[in-house]
């Protein structure tokens, strides 16, 4: 496993997400904590959630709770692992997305994250995605307030763009160390937010990588030349793909999701996959 840094902290250069393992078409738990354990056997050492990957109404944070378990179970040192979670997203258990990121909600989600992990401070925890009701620099200050308190080590946001980067930088300075946004072959609008993370030197935590849960199988037929350079180099497409995804900036940091130990383990072997500079081009071409 090969490594990069968020913040002041190492982590392996391809995380878990652990989105799939909580909402529809969800596996059963013993394949979900299997899931988690081939990722800790890999050497993968940075896991994301969020208080919102859950099914029903009733449970909240089943994602956090289900990562929790599978710590404790684990049979190694978890010690060096990265849990990063989300709060300001919420599902009300009709299949849709709403949003909150009022100062007092996203206070007691942390709250709750933190009892839900089973720790004094979160060490990762990002503002999940702009509420319009909410004035953006109000949603942060509450997660530096969080900071202060000591409840969150560092601060990272997802769904944002340059201006809410540069805002949430002003009023967090050095203690906001990511950006999570979706970026993949089939969604690359968030290139002004990566050239933003690599000037200002903050993580960049691509979700959905492969192309999103549904389409995740398809990366190869939709896009021919990662099924090729796959194809050459005897590997999958969602390999190739990170491998891609890692080769854009140091600052990379993949989160694919996954709900099964074969295709955690693949991911994770994308750190040691170099392209060359005629397949990239072929890749950023595709």
């Amino acid at each position: 496993m090969k490594f990069r840094r968020i913040g002041n902290t190492e982590v392996s250069a391809v995380g878990l997400g652990g989105m799939p393992m909580s909402i529809e078409g969800r596996p059963d738990e013993e394949r979900s904590v299997r899931t988690i354990h081939a990722a800790l056997d890999a050497g993968v050492t940075l896991i994301d959630t969020a208080d919102a990957y859950h099914l029903h109404a009733d449970e909240v944070g089943h994602n956090e709770s289900l990562i929790a378990r599978a710590l404790a179970s684990y049979g190694g040192d978890t010690s060096g692992v990265l849990v990063a979670t989300k709060g300001g997203h919420l599902r009300p258990g009709d299949g849709s997305w709403t949003v909150n990121s009022s100062p007092d909600y996203l206070r007691r989600a942390c709250e709750a994250s933190c009892k839900r992990l089973g720790v004094e401070a979160i060490g990762l925890y990002q503002h999940h995605r702009p509420d319009p009701k909410v004035p953006y620099a109000d949603s942060i200050g509450a997660i530096r307030e969080l900071v202060d308190a000591g409840k969150v080590l560092m601060a990272g946001i997802s769904n944002a763009d340059p201006e809410q980067i540069r805002l949430a930088r002003e009023i967090l300075g050095d203690r906001l160390v990511s950006v999570q946004n979706q970026y993949s072959p089939a969604f690359r609008s968030s290139e002004p937010e990566l050239a933003l993370c690599d000037e200002l030197d903050l993580a960049f935590l691509p979700w959905s990588p492969l192309g999103g849960i549904a389409r995740a199988g398809e990366l190869g037929s939709r896009f021919a030349p990662f099924a090729e350079v796959a194809a050459a180099r005897g590997v999958s497409p969602q390999q190739v793909c990170l491998a891609w995804l890692l080769a854009r900036s140091p600052r990379v940091v993949p989160i694919p999701g996954s709900s099964r130990p074969e295709t955690i383990r693949d991911s994770a072997a994308a750190t040691e996959l170099q392209l060359d500079a005629d397949e990239l081009a072929a890749l950023d071409a595709a």
